[in-house]
């Protein structure tokens, strides 16, 4: 989110960062809008300032005698009372106004960031591993799956519908393995903490790492508790009819709802929101690994089959807390953890610098890892790592204090450590075998109790 008060003194620079990401030129529209936010706190002050003469002026007239004068100043009070509720209004909706505007605008992308429209303006900068040369035709992952016995999607749509999964028996270890592999690679190697945040969050959360209010319609929403009485003999259709009305309503007028949370970013860089940080504790080093809910509002007829784009998966996130002065290089810090994780497992990847066109909305730069998946003859992405300078920390009002006392604002950064269903993509379509086994890479078989190989059962 931006200070009004830099755009004002750097309009040009703020206009030049919108057009790099294609957008129109905002600065004189935000400028017009932070005049009418000042003029209706100066007509406030100014009414505010006359009621208080005004009745000094009351006090005089009586002790002078002079009641026509106190009359017409009493009348004077009244008005500008009565006139209250109205300049108060006008103040709220002007600030409000301001704000909604400012919150709407997406992070200014470094200069580093490549120009671009879209994903095939993207850079690659680094290439690790060969592609595996198979002497039969690869399969996907879902058919390896299913093949196997252990990946039900037809199962999970009785039980959900679209875009969920049952895995069972050996995958159900190896998802578990994965995660608890990437954690212990994180804490124990990269430094990192691990924490265990809640999945279901505020609104205030999601507005301070940027969720809200622009992509609202990509949650999953949760209400509290049972929000309505009914008769004891209503009919369960006329139940969750109104169930179901009453619940848009709640999500219009900002009732109390829950968020499950799209990603751990969320939690993990909220737990600095509204603090002082000491500078000598940073940067903070965070991990953690949850599910994470997604209603890939804007993914419709994309990866329809399998588990690359489902509304509920499991990931490992990594979130930093720096100093201005330190984000950059801790951006490249946090990339090459996610890496090695794609290296210790053994999976080809590269790595793209995402242009201006393709980057998300609170980033100032962004390296999107793609992992190569044999069944699709592709790379795909399985982690992205964002520096998002203090665009966060100004809507969580998150700052640090350094050695000369002043508060200033932290920076963040967040990155899949890695996306952990996508990460089991990979590894069966990788390590997939002609007879439809798969082969435990060297790194996991201790966390599958030292299984070497899946392989359906007899």
């Amino acid at each position: 989110m931006y200070d009004i008060k830099w755009i004002r003194e750097n309009a040009e620079v703020f206009d030049k960062g919108r057009e790099r990401r294609g957008l129109a030129p905002m600065s004189a529209e935000l400028l017009a809008l932070d005049d009418a936010r000042r003029a209706a706190i100066a007509e406030l002050q100014k009414a505010q300032e006359r009621r208080n003469a005004a009745s000094k002026e009351i006090g005089a007239a009586m002790k002078a005698g002079d009641t026509t004068r106190a009359e017409a100043l009493k009348a004077e009070v009244a008005q500008i009372k009565d006139n209250w509720p109205a300049l108060e209004q006008a103040e709220r909706d002007a600030i409000a106004s301001l704000e909604n505007a400012l919150s709407s605008i997406p992070n200014t992308p470094l200069d580093s960031v490549p120009e671009g429209k879209d994903e095939s303006d993207n850079v690659e900068v680094f290439r690790w591993g060969t592609p595996r040369a198979f002497d039969f035709t690869p399969k996907e992952h879902f058919e390896i799956g299913e093949g196997l016995g252990f990946m039900d999607f037809e199962t999970a749509a009785k039980l959900s519908g679209a875009r969920f999964v049952v895995n069972k028996g050996p995958l159900a270890r190896l998802e578990r393995a994965l995660a608890q592999f990437m954690l212990d690679l994180h804490t124990g190697e990269h430094g990192y903490m691990e924490v265990n945040p809640p999945l279901l969050v505020r609104d205030d959360a999601m507005f301070g790492t940027a969720q809200l209010p622009k992509f609202e319609e990509d949650q999953f929403w949760a209400l509290q508790g049972d929000l309505l009485q009914f008769p004891t003999n209503i009919s369960d259709a006329d139940r969750f009819e109104a169930q179901a009305a009453y619940a848009g309503r709640i999500g219009r007028i900002r009732k109390e709802r829950y968020s499950l949370i799209p990603t751990a970013e969320v939690p993990l860089t909220n737990l600095v929101r509204e603090s002082i940080l000491d500078e000598s504790q940073l940067p903070m080093r965070m991990t953690a690994g949850t599910y994470c809910f997604r209603a890939e509002a804007g993914a419709a007829g994309k990866d329809t089959r399998g588990m690359i784009r489902q509304h509920q998966f499991y990931k490992v996130e990594l979130v930093s807390i720096t100093t201005p002065e330190q984000s950059l290089e801790e951006h490249e810090r946090m990339t090459g953890c996610a890496e090695k994780v794609l290296q210790a497992l053994g999976l080809p990847y590269r790595k793209v610098v995402l242009c201006t066109g393709d980057m998300g909305f609170a980033s100032q730069k962004t390296y999107d890892l793609e992992v190569w998946l044999p069944g699709q003859g592709k790379y795909r992405e399985i982690s992205s790592c964002s520096v998002c300078g203090d665009f966060q920390a100004r809507r969580m009002n998150a700052r640090s204090r350094g050695p000369d006392g002043k508060p200033r604002f932290v920076h963040t950064l967040n990155g899949s450590g890695v996306a952990v269903g996508r990460a089991m993509v990979a590894v069966l379509e990788n390590y997939q075998q002609a007879d439809g086994s798969v082969t435990v890479p060297a790194a996991l078989q201790p966390y599958m109790g030292g299984l070497t190989r899946i392989a359906r059962s007899a």
